[in-house]
């Protein structure tokens, strides 16, 4: 399939780049945070009605799913990209630089929504060539829990008509532009909030001894939480937790009531995830029984492990190497970062994969959440000409 139509996706792509730069650069100076999403659906509707696609809104909020038939049934096979940004006040100073203060496209999600408006008019204008239904997911909130995605199934997004397959792609600022990566199986981590109270008597920070160090018992919570990845994980299973906010409102003379710390929990395996919320649990009763004070633990769960499908992601990869080459297709490690397309892949075939983002030059190379994310644009074509080259072997025929 994707050999047939190699040199028309590559075309049609390439002749879209200036529409492509600016959806892109409009998208990237107007972001919206998570679940607020509100002119960014609007404009990619907009986009939409002018090709003539039909769709629905109102998912979860500011989501919207598009449906292109193709000339005959067949399997069917659903494409999605995120629409939110992030908190982050942006310091680039392109013309096309975020107008919003601290929101910015600092993960990506902009060109991920310009990419999938990309391969929506490349796979429309072909749709009498190919048999099949695609549906087109633009998705928000993946940055919050309880996520967009999760949100969007629990509303019965493919409740009746689960698709056969389905594919999202991710910025990579690791990977030149032009090039694509893949990964089978195993590719990123589950992902839980961690929050804790420590609670004490405070005061006078002359007179410990007639208090309860809050902060100190805080400090040897910290340091006994790593049992969690040095003791207790076991061994072959990646973990990851990490306490990456400690707020206690003393000063140099007063130690405070109260402890407040935040972090994240990661894993690699479901079971393993569970235990490690009762052992977290478990250490905060004995710390807070050691120190004499009390730790509340509250742990949110957020996305699960996310696993490419096998089949899926060979095909993938195969039409992807027909598409730009075996030399710019590469595969990928294990991440510990987390994804909440892993809701999509825990009720669908899936594959995941990564858009090279950097310039040949060594320009835009700051990673993902940093002000100073952007990207080459020419990754925009190779985005919207991968998305739809994968489709359309995955629709086979």
């Amino acid at each position: 399939m994707t050999a047939q139509f190699k040199p028309e996706i590559l075309q049609k792509a390439n002749d879209s780049f200036p529409l492509l730069q600016t959806i892109r650069r409009h998208i990237h100076a107007n972001p919206e945070l998570s679940f607020e999403e509100e002119k960014t659906a609007a404009f990619v509707q907009e986009q939409l009605d002018a090709l003539g696609i039909r769709y629905t809104t109102g998912w979860a909020g500011y989501g919207i799913v598009a449906t292109i038939e193709g000339n005959a049934k067949g399997k069917t096979v659903a494409l999605r990209a995120d629409m939110d940004a992030l908190p982050i006040q942006e310091t680039n100073t392109s013309d096309y630089a975020s107008k919003v203060p601290n929101v910015m496209h600092a993960c990506g999600h902009d060109v991920h929504t310009t990419c999938l408006l990309g391969a929506a008019r490349i796979l429309n204008e072909t749709r009498h060539q190919w048999a099949g239904t695609l549906h087109l997911i633009f998705q928000p909130g993946e940055e919050k829990i309880p996520g967009g995605a999760r949100v969007m199934l629990e509303e019965g997004l493919f409740k009746d008509d689960k698709p056969d397959a389905i594919i999202a792609l991710h910025v990579f600022p690791m990977l030149p532009s032009g090039k694509l990566g893949f990964r089978a199986g195993l590719y990123m981590a589950s992902t839980d909030e961690l929050y804790f109270k420590v609670m004490g008597k405070g005061g006078h920070g002359a007179m410990p001894s007639q208090l309860t160090d809050p902060v100190i018992a805080a400090a040897h919570f910290i340091i006994a939480l790593q049992q969690i990845n040095s003791r207790l994980a076991p061994p072959g299973i990646p973990t990851v937790l990490t306490i990456g906010k400690v707020i206690a409102q003393g000063a140099t003379n007063v130690i405070p009531a109260e402890v407040l710390l935040e972090g994240t929990f990661r894993t690699m395996d479901e079971a393993w995830r569970e235990k490690a919320h009762a052992k977290i649990a478990e250490i905060a009763k004995s710390c807070g029984d050691m120190f004499g004070v009390s730790i509340e633990p509250q742990i949110i769960k957020g996305a699960p492990v996310l696993i490419n499908d096998a089949t899926v992601t060979q095909k993938a990869q195969e039409a992807a190497s027909a598409l730009i080459g075996d030399a710019n297709v590469s595969d990928l490690e294990m991440r510990m970062t987390a994804e909440d397309f892993a809701w999509f892949a825990q009720k669908i075939p899936a594959c995941f994969y990564r858009l090279g983002t950097a310039s040949p030059d060594g320009r835009f190379t700051s990673g993902v959440h940093t002000s100073t994310f952007d990207i080459d644009e020419t990754a925009l074509t190779t985005g919207a000409a991968s998305l739809s080259a994968i489709a359309l072997e995955l629709l086979g025929n």
